[in-house]
């Protein structure tokens, strides 16, 4: 059997996915109160994109305790990269050179950052035969 992939999240809810994979399983009112650091939505619209979330297969509920623990089903690893995958089949007609060197021309790269790629790459250039 084929490995289903994970629905794809809207900007939405991108927003409470990087809440629970910072912070880890929480309820509705812990989101509710990290996403309004950021920006003022009513607390039943963050309930109501969690419940349309987990309907979708993007969040697991625990109703086991009140009020119900909510988690991520997917890490955040696996949606990163299915959403590069879809951005660079899409928008960058599969070559992940092009994204890459967009992405790089796009915002300045910290010295750490540029280190990572550097040992990507070193690793990369080890795997040729």
């Amino acid at each position: 059997m084929a490995k289903q992939d994970a629905p794809r999240p809207t900007d939405g809810e991108l927003t409470i996915l990087r809440v629970l994979w910072d912070r880890g399983p929480s309820t509705v009112r812990q989101v509710h109160r990290a996403i309004c650091e950021d920006r003022i939505t009513a607390q039943t619209t963050t309930l109501k994109l969690m419940q349309i979330m987990t309907d979708k297969g993007l969040l697991f509920r625990d109703d086991s305790d009140r009020p119900a623990v909510y988690r991520p089903a997917f890490t955040q690893e696996k949606t990163q990269g299915q959403l590069v995958k879809n951005l660079l089949d899409k928008a960058f007609y599969g070559s992940a050179g092009k994204l890459v060197l967009r992405a790089l021309s796009t915002k300045k790269v910290s010295a750490r950052e540029r280190e990572e790629i550097r040992k990507l790459l070193d690793q990369l250039e080890g795997d040729k035969p």
